[in-house]
């Protein structure tokens, strides 16, 4: 048997066996090392934790205030590593196999109006190459709903800029083609003019969307820049907002949700049904405009109460 490190096996498993993508290799393998350090410092190692061991851990990351989804990914990812471990040989048993992971609130996504988009990308300072990038990469997302690691790893070759469509490859290595909208071509034919050979600076790279060194811009450089546009414009919300806008925003512009669930790459349609939640603005509005009270005037005292007969002429009950 390999003395090699059981947690480096452990992420060459995840990608041989697995097929996890690049993102959740990442996740997995570093909480699998939280638990190796831990368990190393508490005297034991992954070889021979105990369900206890176990449970002190995950009580020792909850206490930071982790959310109940960070948790269950936390879970999934120490599952994952005992499975590894016993189909290996080096446990006989499987510590985590009574667990249950945590259960995950369902909240309705954050989606930013159709007019702060405008105000918040309005507010990008053009006069810059990386102004003119910001502009088209939120664009491009806005359009086609991109998770941001999609739009940082755009590369040349899957931007067909003439037909309008791009090719992305997403969770679980799915590939997908998604069209984007005639503002997000404008944009993105002026920053590949003027913006992105400013940007380059010599190099060759095959991203679409370059930083100021020349290189791929990264997710967190892509977090970087919406943070500091948030602030600039005053519109809160996240850089996944305008995935979450996008979908919102097509559903309620009369789109069916298969197709909504294609072009987000959802595996399953229960995914995306979250967005076929209602603004509480357009509640109130239906509301009042179809409820048949709407109007009804309270119930008059009287002789007229006492008879049976309610204010508005019916008879009671």
């Amino acid at each position: 048997m390999s003395t090699r490190d059981p947690i480096e096996r452990y992420g060459s498993w995840l990608v041989a066996a697995r097929r996890r993508s690049p993102l959740t290799l990442e996740a997995y393998v570093r909480e699998a090392r939280s638990l190796s350090s831990w368990l190393a410092a508490h005297g034991s190692s992954v070889e021979v934790a105990t369900v206890g061991d176990i449970l002190e851990f995950l009580a020792f990351r909850r206490a930071s205030g982790l959310s109940a989804r960070t948790m269950a990914r936390i879970m999934s990812s120490v599952r994952g590593l005992f499975k590894y471990l016993r189909l290996e040989g080096l446990r006989e048993d499987d510590p985590t196999e009574l667990l249950e992971s945590p259960r995950q609130e369902r909240s309705l996504p954050d989606v930013i109006r159709q007019d702060d988009i405008n105000l918040m990308l309005g507010a990008i300072d053009l006069s810059t190459p990386g102004g003119l990038r910001d502009r088209a990469l939120f664009e491009l997302i806005y359009s086609c709903g991109l998770r941001i690691s999609e739009a940082a790893s755009l590369g040349m070759d899957s931007l067909y800029l003439e037909e309008r469509f791009i090719r992305v490859v997403g969770k679980r290595r799915k590939e997908r083609i998604l069209p984007f909208g005639q503002e997000a071509k404008a944009w993105l034919e002026r920053y590949m003019a003027e913006g992105r050979p400013a940007l380059e600076k010599g190099r060759r790279s095959d991203r679409v969307f370059l930083n100021r060194a020349g290189r791929g811009i990264s997710r967190k450089g892509v977090w970087k820049r919406f943070s500091e546009l948030r602030i600039a414009s005053g519109v809160d919300g996240k850089v996944h907002s305008l995935r979450h806008s996008f979908a919102t925003h097509l559903l309620a512009g009369g789109a069916d949700l298969r197709t909504v669930q294609e072009l987000l790459g959802h595996a399953d349609i229960a995914t995306t049904q979250i967005y076929t939640h209602v603004d509480a603005e357009d509640l109130a509005v239906a509301h009042e405009a179809y409820f048949p009270r709407r109007g009804a005037r309270p119930v008059r005292t009287g002789a007229v109460a006492r008879s049976g007969v309610s204010g508005d002429g019916r008879t009671g009950a």
